[in-house]
């Protein structure tokens, strides 16, 4: 009896009968055939998609040689800046000039993955491409940055598949060939933070007036807070929301651990602490605006705005600075001195809201010290309040007390237009200001100094305001010269032979129909012509003219360097001649510098963006007349600064020379004069060419803008001498005794 049972594998199926475990595995196969070829058709989609999205993708090893699109940056003698030309306004820095807490910020807000990844989270772009192609919705946010740097540097901003595949392509090459650092330094460096602003370093200029690699945690994370909406949380539109928005980033480098709670806690209760940069050539816009167009013709307008060129002015920054001052205050003086005229703008008479109302100076801060336009919104009695912007500006009894009102309602009414200067506040967001009622009644001043050996533009002004008028009066306008013409004339009889002592007969005189008199309406008879040029007496100058030849003279002033047209007529000799400001200080620089003339210029040297020399001046020198007849004529200038018609020169202890002008009507005044290092001189007048005022005289009018700018001269170079004089300005009469051997 066998007792064993046998096995399953030992029976013998039942024939017809089932299998177990068969279908199972039939099924199984079924299953995993299919899966294989839907598989397969997957792959082979989704190679073809990338073969098709590929085929238009830009060779990534561009990337290798990109030079961003770079800023033009004009630097003055000192290396500070002072402008810049840009298509986008970037300042490329390399991965170290970030600031470790800004790089920390952008991880942690923008891509807290962004060291452990390959450029792409999958998940999370699947479903922002599947939402952005299929929603109305918001955007998704799901890109990398990586991926952001992908779509800014070679795609568009298209809500598609197909874009989204080629930046997810393009992400990996990227981060193949590529380190971390480089990423984040192209990113960095590429990225729009608005205003007009790429990138961080530009960015951190811009917002803040410092570097990238000085910024502090709130400064970090406000920056850190702007690739996300640009527009929508500018710390300048939108102070609130690019609040919350930095506070958000802060929060997210807490969760990352960062930075500490308390470290969290201080920054979040602290301010934005925005530092706006002032707009690009703000310090000196016409100097800026002349090299701009010297460098668009020697190198090209798209190299200027993009090539990021190192462009070395003449410009010094703090002569600009007092120039401007200078102009501006003189301006005020002389507004002040005519009286309260009114005729005010009225923004409400014109059609205008005062809510809307722009004025187009006020993209300049309102700093103090600075002149600008304000829209009153206000009046009562003793109190008028006005806007700058979005600022609000006080005005009490005593800032309008020099207009003879004693209250404000007598000649002011809500939306006139006036012009004020800033006393207090700062250039910040929010507070009040406070200033000084002032009058634009349209004049206008020029100011350009130029070194006298290098010919060195260090300042240029040329007007009152450039937002308002970008005509350079000290370049582009040809005005009549008043006196200021005779030292060509004086120069002419020098070389025929006439020395200061000689002397002439001040008469009353006509030649034919003309019949010219002084300004004074007096004649002093016999006079040496030290006396007459110092009074800038009219009668010995045109005595003088005759004698040597209206055409001599031309001659003469054409060695100087004055090219604009001057027609033979004996008035000449008084100045009816249109010359530019700049053509009269660069022929005046000829009398202290031992009768050489140096061409001005503004640019020394240009270097491109790779440290490539590509320009350098050469200064134009030529000999324009002798020594001897250079320092002969240093005697009649510097008499005009001591004893002349500028003799409130005297009272600055310091050897100066120069000569006044003031044309028919009082319509130009001019001063034109040097140091023994800088030549400079000053005109005001009108454009239209309307009287300045009566006794509105080149000494009156001009010379204070000249005296004030030429302060800073001094103070720069207090010990200075003229060739072949002591440092200390002697008598007149002493000079010309001491120059009798040239004769």
């Amino acid at each position: 009896m066998n007792l064993i049972t046998p096995s399953a594998q030992d029976e013998e199926p039942e024939p017809g009968g089932f299998q177990p475990g068969a279908g199972r595995r039939k099924i199984a196969g079924s299953v995993a055939l299919v899966f294989l070829i839907l598989l397969a058709a997957a792959a082979g989609a989704l190679t073809g998609l990338m073969l098709v999205y590929s085929v238009d993708l830009p060779q990534i090893d561009q990337l290798e040689h990109y030079q961003p699109i770079a800023t033009t940056q004009l630097y003055d003698v000192h290396g500070r800046i002072i402008g810049s030309f840009a298509l986008e306004r970037r300042t490329p820095v390399g991965y170290s000039d970030f600031s470790p807490l800004l790089r920390q910020a952008v991880i942690s807000t923008e891509d807290r993955d962004f060291e452990s990844h390959w450029g792409v989270n999958l998940f999370r772009v699947a479903g922002a491409a599947w939402h952005d192609v299929f929603s109305k919705g918001r955007a998704q946010g799901a890109s990398t940055l990586t991926m952001q740097l992908a779509r800014n540097l070679f795609l568009t901003n298209e809500r598609t598949l197909s874009r989204k595949l080629q930046e997810v392509l393009l992400s990996l090459q990227i981060e193949h060939r590529f380190t971390k650092q480089q990423i984040f330094t192209l990113y960095g460096n590429q990225i729009y933070l608005g205003s007009g602003v790429y990138g961080f370093e530009a960015g951190a200029q811009y917002y803040f007036s410092k570097h990238a690699s000085d910024l502090t945690l709130t400064e970090a994370a406000m920056l850190a807070g702007l690739p996300k909406g640009p527009v929508e949380f500018s710390p300048v539109l939108n102070p609130e929301r690019a609040l919350r928005r930095r506070n958000l980033v802060i929060d997210a480098m807490l969760e990352d651990g960062k930075i500490t709670v308390t470290q969290a806690e201080a920054a979040r209760s602290s301010p934005l602490g925005l530092h706006i940069e002032p707009p690009p050539n703000s310090v000196a816009p016409w100097f800026v605006e002349e090299v701009r167009q010297e460098l668009d013709r020697r190198f090209g307008s798209e190299e200027v705005h993009s090539g990021g060129l190192r462009v070395y002015t003449t410009m010094d920054l703090d002569y600009q600075e007092a120039a401007n001052q200078a102009v501006l205050d003189g301006l005020a003086a002389y507004e002040r001195s005519r009286g309260w005229r009114g005729q005010l703008l009225n923004v409400i008479a014109g059609g205008y809201s005062v809510e809307d109302f722009r004025h187009p100076d006020w993209v300049q801060p309102p700093s103090p010290g600075a002149y600008i336009h304000a829209v009153v919104t206000g009046v009562l009695p003793w109190q008028v309040t006005a806007r700058i912007g979005e600022r609000t500006l006080i005005l009490t009894a005593a800032d309008w007390a020099w207009t003879g009102y004693s209250t404000a309602d007598k000649f002011l009414h809500v939306g006139d237009i006036i012009y004020v200067q800033i006393t207090a506040g700062d250039n910040g967001s929010g507070g009040l200001l406070r200033g000084t009622l002032e009058e634009d009644t349209g004049a206008q001043g020029a100011l350009l100094a130029m070194d006298n050996t290098s010919g060195d533009v260090l300042a240029l002004v040329g007007g009152r305001d450039f937002d308002l008028s970008q005509f350079d009066r000290a370049t582009q306008a040809q005005r009549q010269t008043g006196s200021s013409f005779k030292p060509y004339v004086y120069t002419a009889a020098v070389e025929d032979g006439l020395t200061p002592e000689d002397t002439i007969v001040d008469h009353p005189v006509s030649f034919g129909a003309y019949v010219p008199h002084n300004y004074d309406g007096r004649f002093l008879g016999r006079i040496s012509l030290l006396k007459a040029f110092a009074d800038s007496r009219n009668i010995p100058a045109l005595e003088l003219a005759q004698r040597v030849g209206i055409e001599n003279v031309i001659r003469t002033a054409r060695r100087f360097g004055i090219t604009t047209d001057i027609p033979p007529y004996l008035p000449i000799a008084l100045g009816s001649a249109d010359v530019t400001l700049e053509q009269q200080v660069a022929a005046y620089s000829v009398f202290p510098n031992d009768g050489l003339r140096v061409a001005p210029h503004l640019i020394r040297r240009v270097i491109a963006a790779d440290g490539t020399p590509l320009f350098e001046e050469t200064p134009e020198v030529k000999e324009a007349i002798s020594q001897k007849t250079a320092r002969t004529m240093m005697i009649f200038l510097r008499s005009v600064a001591t004893e002349g018609t500028a003799g409130s020169l005297a009272a600055l202890h310091y050897p100066l020379g120069g000569k006044t002008g003031t044309t028919n009507d009082f319509t130009d005044a001019w001063f034109v004069g040097f140091s023994p290092s800088v030549s400079c001189g000053v005109w005001v007048g009108y454009d239209s060419r309307e009287s300045l005022g009566d006794k509105e005289t080149g000494a009156r009018a001009a010379l204070p803008i000249w005296t004030d700018f030429m302060k800073t001269v001094i103070t720069a170079s207090p010990n200075e001498a003229f060739p072949g004089t002591p440092s200390t300005p002697s008598d007149a009469a002493k000079q010309t005794a001491k120059l009798t051997e040239f004769h």
